[in-house]
C-alpha cells in the first residue's frame, strides 16, 4: 500500500496529539514527524522531504504562511491547513485549490483532504509544483484580511534604481523600497517570486528570468532553477553525499543546491 510520508505542525500539544490520533486512522498515512513550530517545520522538511504535510497557520514565531514563504520550492510538500479563519478568508484558498480544514477537526474533512492529498500524489502533479497555488492563496487571504478592496490586485514587475540597486515592488498604489544589500535569498513559485530580506518576505509577481537581469551577477547567484542567494550571506556550505551541497546562510536558513548549479557553489568555494 502506497503511504504519504507525513508531517503534522501545530503548536498548540492537544491540537497536535488530536491531529496524530485521527491521522492513525488512515493507513495511507506515515506520520514521520512531529513538529511544535515553524522553525521545526522547515528543517524536518529539508531534512525529510515528506510528501504532505498538515500545517496550522497560527502559530507564534514563524507562523504558517511563513514557513510557505520560507521554503524552497523544490522541496515544497503538499499542504493542508489547519486554521481558525472565518470564511470569508478560506475562500481564497478555494480560488486557488489549496486544501484546509477548519478548526475543531471534523473527521469528514479530515478524510476529505487525506483523499485529495492521495488523488493529487497519483496524478501527474510534477514535484516543484506545490508552491505556487499556496503563494497565490497566501496573497489573497492576507490581501482579505487587511480589508484591501481588490483581493486580486497584481503586483507590478520589479524596477531597478542603477545608483542605488534597490528593487522597488509596487502594489495597490504603494511601493516597498527593498535595497539589494537587504536581501538574503529569492526563491520562485510560478508567478510568484519570494524575497526574502531582513526577516521579512515579500511577494511580488515576475519571474526568475527577469528579476536575474536586474541584480547585480556579482553578488546574486542561482543554486537552483527557482533559487537565487546572495553569495554574502552565505556563512557554511556542507557537502552532502553525490556531490550535492547545502548551504547555511547567516540568517540561519538552509538551502539545498541543485546539482546543475554545484559548479557555482564550487566556484564561490576556492574564491
Amino acid at each position: 500500500m502506497m503511504k504519504l510520508r507525513t508531517i503534522i505542525v501545530d503548536d498548540e500539544p492537544l491540537a497536535l496529539s488530536v491531529l496524530k490520533t485521527c491521522l492513525e486512522d488512515f493507513p495511507e498515512i506515515e506520520i514521520i514527524a512531529e513538529c511544535r513550530n515553524g522553525r521545526e517545520a522547515i528543517d524536518k522538511t529539508l531534512e525529510l522531504s515528506p510528501d504532505l504535510m498538515f500545517l496550522d497557520i497560527q502559530m507564534p514565531g514563524k507562523n504558517g504562511f511563513e514557513v510557505i514563504k520560507a521554503l524552497q520550492n523544490d522541496v515544497m510538500p503538499m499542504i493542508v491547513f489547519i486554521t481558525t479563519y472565518q470564511q470569508y478568508a478560506l475562500d481564497a484558498f478555494d480560488l486557488h485549490a489549496v486544501d484546509y480544514i477548519p478548526k475543531p477537526l471534523d473527521e469528514e474533512r479530515l478524510a476529505r483532504a487525506v483523499q485529495r492529498a492521495l488523488d493529487r500524489y497519483q496524478g501527474t502533479q510534477v514535484s516543484g509544483h506545490n508552491k505556487q497555488p499556496l503563494i497565490g492563496a497566501i496573497d489573497a487571504v492576507v490581501k482579505k484580511l487587511s480589508g484591501e478592496a481588490d483581493a486580486h490586485a497584481e503586483l507590478t514587475p520589479p524596477t531597478l534604481d542603477g545608483v542605488a540597486r534597490k528593487i522597488i515592488v509596487r502594489d495597490a498604489g504603494s511601493a516597498v523600497v527593498i535595497p539589494e544589500s537587504d536581501i538574503d535569498w529569492i526563491d520562485a513559485a510560478g508567478d510568484y517570486m519570494c524575497i526574502h530580506a531582513k526577516d521579512t518576505t515579500h511577494i511580488m509577481r515576475s519571474t526568475v528570468k527577469e528579476l536575474v537581469n536586474m541584480l547585480d551577477g556579482q553578488v546574486f547567484k542561482r543554486i537552483h532553477r527557482s533559487t537565487i542567494v546572495n553569495i554574502d550571506r552565505i556563512q557554511t556550505i556542507q557537502s552532502l553525499s553525490k556531490g550535492d551541497y547545502v548551504v547555511l546562510l547567516t540568517c540561519g536558513e538552509r538551502l539545498k543546491v541543485s546539482r546543475n548549479y554545484n559548479e557555482a557553489v564550487r566556484a564561490f568555494l576556492h574564491k
